[in-house]
């Protein structure tokens, strides 16, 4: 039986640190002349963009220098995170600072209530003008936006069909081309005398992964190196790690690979094989997607809007390039959870900062709206990040991170479960199934050794398992019950 935790034993687990060990390692940040007005703000989402392809996380696998641009300029998170890691689930929570239990929207292939609150609206109402461009995938028309131009669903890659403010056209040409257009044509159309806020959502890399011309031949002469997780056998991981229908051995078809396996391949030479032949597609449309936020921000340079506009970089949730032999997202895995999170704004953000606070995707709604001089209304349940891209992280700032899946059984056949992230370990309990799993992400990063039966690791468990009903009840998230 374990001894009885202290509130200090307790905060030294939730931490992952000594106590008293700094959280945040960069001086303060000076503030830029207050003159300048509420600052526009562009949002530049992709879909299914791990952190771990781009250069600046350290890829292995490519480059993304345009992207780098923006984290060389401003500020890079090392620890955003996803409440749900699913595309529509991530957009609902995005524009409504909610998780999806509370926003409705928590599997995708639904209709987002577009009547509730949501940032937009909110934006408008404080005198901004807004605008959304790309993959919606919400399946409502948006609301709280003075003009809308998006995707029908996932999209396709070659001459798309979009549906600007409700009248279907299709438009000849690469997808990631074409949102890039529409987004500059809007800033070049816009009412200039008014701050705006642009929603700039690509579909890349969404699967099936189609390159255009241009970087159809990227990589091509090259072998592309496998994580350090690829051939993963599930051994110490609890029943949904090995139920999944998401390997690249076994369930990438020939819409992803283009074309059937050269005769002869089996076993690890054929799953190699499925490898490379959809990373390369991968890091294929990514460098599209780098080539057009080029484009946006040599416009912004140009126009002379870069000093006034927040730039922001970030994927709907992160995606397994080959970790643990996968490919999509879903579970509380960190290749899944984790998203890229760039942000430069000229003169107020530190150029090439770091932060390590934990923050989530429920943070961006009340973020814009503390830029905009607005009160974030009080059943938003992120927090203004605005503090610690300042460079004045408060004392109090979150030490845990709640996470809720629910797509069940399909695609992908990834059970539901909720878990609570801290600096250093993740607990995560599937409840259809009575399963838990417990990390130490210090000890081990890629998640391959399941401690939650481990003796040693006891008044962890008990620490995290009363955090993980705390985040439960502090947030209304009443199910499942444990």
């Amino acid at each position: 039986m374990s001894r009885r935790l202290t509130r200090r034993d307790a905060l030294h687990i939730l931490a992952g640190a000594p106590m008293g060990a700094a959280l945040f390692p960069f001086a303060p940040l000076a503030c830029a002349e207050e003159g300048r007005g509420r600052p526009n703000i562009i949002y530049i989402m992709s879909d299914d963009h791990a952190s771990h392809a781009l250069s600046c996380y350290g890829s292995r696998i490519n480059r993304t220098p345009n992207l780098d641009r923006i984290a060389r300029q401003g500020m890079r998170f090392d620890n955003c995170f996803i409440t749900n890691s699913l595309c529509g689930p991530s957009r609902a929570t995005l524009l409504t600072g909610k998780y999806s239990h509370l926003n409705g929207y928590t599997v995708n292939e639904r209709k987002f209530d577009g009547s509730q609150a949501t940032f937009p609206k909110m934006l408008q109402e404080a005198g901004y003008q807004t605008a959304v461009v790309g993959k919606w995938h919400l399946g409502s028309d948006p609301t709280g936006f003075d003009y809308w131009n998006i995707l029908p669903g996932q999209g396709v890659y070659l001459d798309p069909q979009f549906i600007e403010m409700g009248v279907k056209k299709q438009v000849k040409g690469y997808v990631t081309d074409i949102i890039t257009d529409a987004a500059i044509d809007y800033l070049k159309g816009r009412d200039k005398a008014r701050p705006f806020c642009l929603l700039y959502h690509h579909k890349a890399p969404h699967r099936s992964w189609m390159p255009d011309p241009k970087h159809a031949g990227l990589y091509e002469k090259d072998r592309l190196p496998v994580p350090a997780t690829f051939d993963d056998d599930y051994s110490d991981r609890a029943t949904p790690a090995r139920d999944q229908q998401m390997t690249i051995e076994r369930d990438l078809n020939k819409t992803d690979l283009k074309q059937d396996p050269p005769s002869g391949l089996s076993g690890h030479e054929l799953k190699e094989w499925k490898y490379q032949r959809f990373i390369k597609d991968y890091v294929r449309v990514i460098a599209s997607i780098d080539d057009n936020v080029g484009r946006l921000l040599d416009h912004l340079d140009e126009s002379g809007l870069a000093k006034d506009t927040i730039v922001i970089y970030t994927s709907d949730n992160g995606f397994f390039l080959g970790d643990h032999g996968w490919f999509d997202k879903r579970f509380m895995y960190e290749e899944s959870l984790r998203v890229p999170f760039l942000v430069r704004y000229p003169g107020k953000i530190r150029p090439g900062s770091v932060s390590k606070s934990l923050v989530c995707n429920a943070d961006f709604a009340p973020t814009f709206l503390d830029f905009a001089g607005t009160p974030a209304p009080g059943d938003m349940q992120g927090r203004s990040i605005r503090p610690i891209l300042a460079g004045r992280p408060p004392a109090d700032w979150r030490r845990s991170l709640y996470y809720h899946y629910y797509e069940f059984p399909q695609p992908h056949h990834v059970y539901p479960h909720i878990g609570v992230r801290t600096e250093r370990y993740k607990l995560v309990y599937y409840y259809t199934l009575k399963e838990w799993e417990l990390f130490d992400l210090r000890k081990d990063p890629h998640e391959l050794k399941n401690l939650y039966q481990s003796p040693g690791y006891a008044d962890t468990r008990e620490t995290l398992t009363a955090e993980l009903r705390r985040l439960q009840r502090d947030l209304k998230d009443p199910d499942p019950a444990f």
